[in-house]
């Protein structure tokens, strides 16, 4: 498919880079257009080398062959991401200044906009009555997600992430043509992903729990299903914003699951008829030994110790029975002294749960939980390191589903 990526002048621009790479990944022919106020944050060399193209702001380049009419003519889709609220109101007005002007008067293609800016400019009277405005005339708005803005400022503003920018622009468009490229390897295969943090009740009000968000199982269920795959996703507690795409995802069923007992349970169920397994979920590893049916009070008095008992081991269990040919794959979170260390946890882990291959990452306070972004190594067979990943979530995941189609061959 022709894709113009416009690129306007927000701080957001850097992700975009990002979002050119997917959408070259799954096969795509990508244009990149940016504002003169975009190159100040992410340079022409950089869009040019990512997107193998050339790369101008300028109406008075390539003149004989149009091409201030010519891309918006010859695109199948065109996002704008970062839609700055500077960019918003020309569009709305109908300039066409720039090369994006032009290019955006001119096509008929759908067009797509992620915006990205300060919540006080995206909640203005001027920037809603814009955004409406293009709503009107069939322009698709993606966002803006709601978080942690430049400046330590929080609220609706922040553009949303390449990965999911990318899914919905191209949902808005249907199912892309055979022979476009897009990666369908695990096309009619059933897979089970978990994803979350399991929680283990002391009373009706605490729990032991851990960290994890859930994003790296939802990226990993949103990669398999966008490769053709049949998804069961076992949810333990993930936040809403979190599991908003694999709910409106239809290669995907949701199944929640709160304790680790109730996790392990689904998983059972699930796996009876999968080709894969990936178990993504951070379980716990231990739960109290006894369970209080009213909330535990200083009234009641000290609380000077909790007895736990140890949970299944769920991957391990799902292991041993494991039917011929399906598939294992197991994650693990490490806090190690050094790489070397990592690898031979992740090593012994494998051997001992009896997984086909082990997917292990650093964490700590301020890594792996709670991130948009992980660095993961892939344990196969005889403890060799068969693949490394970084980057965002997503982009970990499809690196991951591409080791598994690699062993399910």
């Amino acid at each position: 498919m022709n894709i113009v990526v416009a690129v306007t002048g927000g701080i957001a621009a850097y992700k975009s880079v990002h979002l050119v790479r997917l959408l070259i990944k799954a096969g795509h022919e990508v244009t990149v257009v940016p504002t003169e106020d975009a190159l100040r944050f992410v340079g022409l060399p950089t869009w040019e080398a990512i997107s193998r193209r050339p790369v101008t702001t300028s109406v008075h380049e390539d003149v004989a062959q149009v091409r201030h009419v010519a891309l918006g003519q010859a695109a199948e889709l065109v996002i704008v991401a970062p839609a700055t609220a500077n960019t918003i109101a020309k569009m709305a007005a109908g300039l066409a200044d720039d090369l994006l002007g032009t290019t955006l008067l001119a096509t008929t293609a759908p067009v797509v906009i992620a915006p990205a800016m300060h919540t006080e400019m995206w909640r203005h009277p001027a920037t809603q009555a814009n955004v409406a405005t293009l709503r009107e005339r069939g322009v698709a708005i993606l966002g803006p997600d709601e978080g942690e803005l430049t400046g330590g400022d929080s609220g609706p503003g922040r553009m949303l992430e390449p990965e999911q920018i990318m899914a919905e622009a191209l949902a808005l468009i249907g199912p892309t043509p055979a022979g476009s490229g897009d990666n369908e390897d695990l096309d009619g295969l059933r897979v089970v992903v978990s994803a979350g943090g399991t929680r283990e009740p002391l009373d009706p009000v605490r729990f032991l729990g851990n960290r994890s968000s859930g994003r790296q199982g939802v990226a990993l269920a949103l990669a398999a299903a966008d490769r053709g795959a049949e998804v069961e996703l076992v949810a333990a507690h993930i936040d809403g914003a979190v599991l908003a795409d694999a709910e409106r995802h239809p290669g995907i069923r949701i199944e929640h699951a709160g304790t680790a007992a109730e996790l392990g349970e689904a998983m059972r169920r699930a796996s009876e008829d999968a080709a894969v397994i990936v178990m993504a979920a951070a379980v716990a590893d231990y739960r109290p030994a006894d369970v209080s049916d009213r909330k535990l009070t200083k009234e009641s008095g000290p609380l000077e110790s909790i007895e736990l008992v140890q949970n299944e081991d769920i991957v391990a269990h799902l292991a041993a029975r494991r039917h011929p040919g399906q598939v294992v794959v197991a994650f693990a979170a490490e806090t190690p002294d050094d790489r070397d260390e990592l690898l031979e946890r992740a090593r012994r882990k494998r051997e001992r749960k009896g997984v086909d291959l082990l997917v292990v990452n650093e964490v700590g306070w301020d890594r792996g939980f709670e991130s948009g972004e992980n660095a993961v190594h892939i344990i196969g067979d005889g403890g060799a390191v068969v693949a490394r990943a970084s980057g965002s979530k997503r982009s970990v995941a499809d690196d991951i589903w591409d080791v598994i189609a690699d062993v399910l061959d």
